[in-house]
């Protein structure tokens, strides 16, 4: 290889990680000043506001409770009704499972190697998803697409703003970091089990993750003595896709959401990843958390946790409807209500209802304000954008939504949801309710 050529690599190597292709488009939809008035108000980061004011302008919040007011501001008034954060999603298949369910359109697992680290899921989602209008008519602005679960290292996940699109990258949330989704557990061993192929024990899925882990580790090893060598013949390492994606999570660029049930085994791979100096950011579904509630918090690792499923497979068996509100410990807990489904994403702030009663069933006290953090702000965090959004707060991204009531009654309903400040749904206006161009002729008689 030829010094040129060399160099062409190592550019290309340094480029994929500090400013990864594929580059976000999206562009808010138009906006003008608004001004919320009398409003209950849950920031997100803690706090309630009765009878509050919150004004919106450029986009993001300028301000809650009382401050300028631009001339060409409208005004909302929102007496009887309750101002949340938009509600963030940090589990969903929007776009790689979508509807209709078909074999045409199942594009979340490449299940064709237990080690798929090299996969991106950006690459499988179909903007043109039914489910993300009906997701958004939930309060729904922002969530992150995951590649399924048959695999160790199933591919990276990407974060979207959920606003109308022809293109993946026109939803894609600016500056959010990938994530890597990892699964432990029965569904690696069980799909290649079946297959008479490695893993098919718990076992053999460990010692396949730190294999993979050696290799990255190795890949940086190499990447930094290219990059230190003054020799005039030095040679660079070959790229590997899956290799850039571990080394990304190996030098923290790369956030890890582990789909893992049992609490033995989160705290096994707890202990792998201080084997292999990496963070585990978020694991998801962990029905038994609970029992490890206070480990989780001691390292900062988030619950993405469902409110009442269990049971549906062996691992699942020791849940408890208790899960949400036990693992939201009073420092470094990270609680929160997560999907997994087309359905359960349209109505999360009932989900995180069902955890707020069960919490409080037990004595623990849990108020709106505490429990709307399970969907924004802790998911927020999770997702790496807690900066950009997931609370109320000043110079933060205007998410918000309007409810008709208390978000955590049965009766509520997302009345309207603005993204960066933009009207986005409406509920009484069907002219403010985006439909995509798979549903324009089948929904056209009934919306006339």
């Amino acid at each position: 290889m030829g010094q040129l050529s060399q160099l062409a690599v190592a550019l290309l190597f340094s480029v994929t990680v500090t400013a990864a292709p594929f580059p976000s488009t999206y562009k808010p939809l138009p906006r003008s000043p608004l001004l919320i008035t009398n409003a209950t108000i849950l920031t997100g980061d803690g706090q309630r506001i009765n009878e509050g004011d919150l004004l919106i302008a450029d986009g993001v919040i300028q301000w809650i409770g009382e401050g300028d007011i631009p001339n060409n501001t409208q005004v909302i008034s929102a007496d009887g009704r309750w101002v949340t954060p938009g509600i963030i999603d940090v589990h969903s298949h929007l776009g790689v499972y979508p509807n209709p369910s078909v074999a045409a359109h199942s594009d979340g697992n490449e299940a064709t190697a237990p080690i798929t680290a090299d996969v991106w899921a950006e690459h499988s989602v179909w903007p043109q998803d039914p489910g993300f209008p009906r997701a958004l008519a939930g309060g729904v602005t922002t969530l992150q697409i995951l590649p399924g679960s048959a695999n160790l290292f199933g591919g990276r996940s990407v974060t979207l703003k959920n606003v109308p699109a022809t293109t993946y990258q026109a939803m894609k949330f600016p500056g959010a970091p990938h994530g890597l989704k990892m699964a432990c557990g029965e569904n690696p061993k069980r799909v290649y089990g079946s297959r008479n192929k490695a893993p098919s024990t718990r076992m053999g899925n460990l010692a396949a993750y730190r294999a993979a882990w050696i290799k990255a580790q190795k890949y940086i090893d190499d990447w930094d003595a290219y990059n230190r060598s003054e020799e005039d013949d030095k040679k660079a390492p070959a790229r590997d896709l899956e290799l850039d994606t571990l080394a990304g999570v190996l030098k923290g660029d790369i956030l890890v959401h582990m789909h893992c049930y049992r609490a033995d085994e989160m705290v096994t791979i707890l202990d792998m990843a201080e084997e292999f100096s990496y963070k585990v950011g978020t694991f998801h579904h962990g029905v038994e958390a609970y029992k490890i509630a206070d480990e989780l918090a001691a390292k900062g690792v988030c619950g993405a946790l469902w409110a009442d499923w269990w049971g549906f497979k062996m691992e699942a068996y020791d849940g408890i409807q208790e899960n949400i509100a036990l693992v939201d410990r009073p420092e470094g807990s990270c609680s929160i209500v997560h999907s997994d489904s087309d359905e359960g994403i349209q109505r999360l702030n009932q989900e995180a209802a069902k955890a707020m009663a069960r919490g409080n069933a037990m004595g623990m006290g849990i108020t709106p304000e505490r429990a709307i953090r399970w969907i924004t702000a802790n998911a927020a965090r999770s997702l790496g954008v807690l900066e950009q959004t997931g609370s109320l707060a000043q110079g933060k991204m205007a998410d918000v939504v309007i409810w008709n009531q208390n978000p955590f009654s049965i009766y509520a309903k997302a009345d309207q949801v603005f993204i960066d400040g933009a009207l986005t749904y409406d509920r009484h206006n069907t002219e403010r309710q985006p439909v995509t161009d798979f549903e324009l002729g089948q929904l056209l008689e009934i919306r006339q």
